[in-house]
């Protein structure tokens, strides 16, 4: 484009912009974009570059038909109380049209307490569904087998128990293992800087994730061994370019674990699965998965020498920004939902979850999450959107971000290898440092003024309704407590103990903890019991 137009378009530039705009991951925009976007376009690749979906690098899509052959899995994060409440929620989300489960999982199952420590109190089924045994699993998945839905499970210090009782839930439902389908969260690394649910040092939780890579590939092979999450990180402030770069430094070290251990990529890679945030800044959330997919073909191909093209793909799951939920004009995150699911599914996610209005004040009611998941309907059937594949490619604003995003992620990707790997970085404090000052920045902004939020700094009504809120159960708690001391007297207690000595004498030695931890879970062993075994072989991570 002449310059002289663009010159033009800027002396009409708007007072609210006239210091510049940038995204939020500070990627300067410029007020319009032509073939200037692109100085060498006559020297641009298309196939190198963008290619077709389905074909590498993946830029426009893992699949070659993508929605038109079948739409992402619509899931609604879920659970709390107790087991039955949870199992009553599934089955209303079923029944509404929900196509994939996704657990949610209170605090102490998350760190591995029972419901009856004295550390669990006050968290019993808050944040989550307390599970303590195999029995809690049974119920949480009463009446649904779990040969016809996929299912989703954020758990990761625990990964190894919680996928363990779920593989014995679906035994026992008689169904056929090598067709279970699902996902198992199991990003520890992601904890030590964002999160902060980890149990154990980084070795031995390393060690955990590769068994259930191993455990997977043997018998769970339609099974996702991990969602490396960078929703996380980006939820405790962290930019996109952030998100992408820290979330891939984490996935490099599970790799090279993985390779260590003896595993061969080529196998597990696909089964390697990813957890993005759709957050605000709606064109450059969909440039960041664009650009991730390119990034990670690179990275599988070159760095880890894989050959198959399942391997290189970049299959994830996203999640509306929790974090932009606002608990004042609640029926506004019915909006900003809205806009970023809208960013996931053009940016060409496999899965997704959106938040519900209310998130901001209590866990979500009814009606709110079937709202949420009206939303994705409404996209998904009336808006046309899915009919055609990365709409989006082409446009020189998009493809400007993308490249922008990549080069970034590289440079930061560049700096943790030169600096020793994401572990070290995670020990070093280097990542937590990072996320810091972006966060500080962006709350800054808003406080200042620069950076709107309609409702809470502008547009701020004088009247102050007070939506209904949903209510746990207060004698959760109770219920379960009776429960374990049921389970603990009717358990064969020999054999209880009996598979908690085997399992630590495996802690303590080499080889895979799978079928050690499937033993201890069949037997009713609780869920803190078989951490605390752990804890006590291994020890426990204090952060710096």
């Amino acid at each position: 484009m002449p310059d002289k137009p663009r010159k033009k378009a800027r002396t009409k530039e708007p007072g609210r912009v006239s210091g510049g705009v940038r995204t939020e991951s500070g990627i300067d925009i410029d007020i319009l974009y032509g073939p200037q976007a692109r100085p060498n376009e006559k020297e641009f690749d298309y196939p190198a570059k963008l290619g077709f979906p389905g074909e590498y690098p993946y830029t426009r899509g893992v699949y070659p038909t993508m929605y038109r052959g079948r739409l992402w899995t619509m899931r609604q994060y879920a659970g709390f109380g107790s087991a039955e409440e949870s199992n009553r929620r599934y089955r209303y989300l079923l029944e509404q049209g929900l196509t994939g489960l996704s657990v949610a999982f209170d605090l102490p199952t998350q760190i591995g307490y029972d419901s009856d420590d004295p550390l669990s109190e006050g968290e019993v089924g808050r944040v989550g569904v307390a599970i303590d045994s195999l029995a809690d699993m049974e119920r949480l998945f009463n009446g649904i087998p779990l040969s016809g839905v996929t299912t989703s499970m954020t758990i990761n210090s625990t990964a190894a128990i919680l996928l363990a009782m779920y593989v014995a839930v679906a035994k026992k439902q008689g169904a056929d293992l090598k067709k279970l389908s699902g996902t198992i969260q199991n990003d520890i690394l992601k904890e030590y800087i964002a999160r902060g649910t980890y149990i154990y040092p980084p070795a031995p939780s390393l060690r955990l994730v590769t068994d259930i890579f191993s455990y997977c590939s043997s018998e769970l092979p339609s099974w996702n061994a991990i969602s490396i999450s960078g929703y996380h990180i980006r939820e405790s402030g962290a930019t996109a370019v952030q998100e992408v770069a820290f979330t891939f430094a984490n996935a490099i070290e599970y790799v090279r674990a993985a390779q260590s251990a003896g595993l061969d990529f080529d196998k597990f890679g696909s089964q390697l699965s990813f957890f993005w945030n759709a957050h605000n800044d709606f064109f450059e959330e969909i440039a960041k998965y664009r650009a991730a997919r390119r990034i990670w073909a690179r990275l599988t191909k070159e760095k880890f020498g894989a050959n198959n093209p399942e391997a290189m793909k970049l299959r994830f799951h996203a999640q509306t920004a929790g974090s932009t939920l606002t608990a004042q004009q609640i029926d506004n995150n019915v909006i900003r939902t809205t806009y970023q699911a809208l960013a996931a599914i053009l940016g060409g996610c496999q899965s997704l979850h959106t938040n519900s209005r209310d998130e901001a004040l209590a866990l979500p009611t009814e009606e709110s999450v079937r709202l949420a998941l009206r939303t994705q309907q409404i996209i998904a059937f009336e808006s046309g959107i899915p009919n055609t594949i990365d709409p989006l490619a082409g446009s020189y604003f998009v493809e400007r971000l993308t490249d922008e995003i990549e080069e970034r992620v590289w440079e930061y990707l560049d700096k943790v290898e030169s600096m020793g790997g994401a572990v070290k970085e995670i020990e070093a404090g280097f990542f937590q440092k990072e996320i810091a000052a972006s966060s500080y920045e962006y709350q800054r902004k808003i406080e200042s003024h620069e950076r709107i939020v309609v409702g809470v700094n502008e547009f701020i009504d004088s009247d102050n309704v007070q939506p209904s809120i949903f209510e746990l159960d207060p004698m959760v708690r109770e219920m379960q407590v009776e429960r374990l001391n049921r389970i603990k007297r009717e358990r064969n207690s020999e054999e209880v103990r009996k598979n908690l000595r085997e399992l630590k004498a495996r802690a303590a030695g080499s080889g895979s903890m799978m079928p050690a931890i499937l033993n201890a879970v069949e037997s009713y062993a609780t869920l803190g019991e078989i951490s605390g075994a752990l804890r006590e072989t291994w020890g426990t991570y204090e952060a710096g």
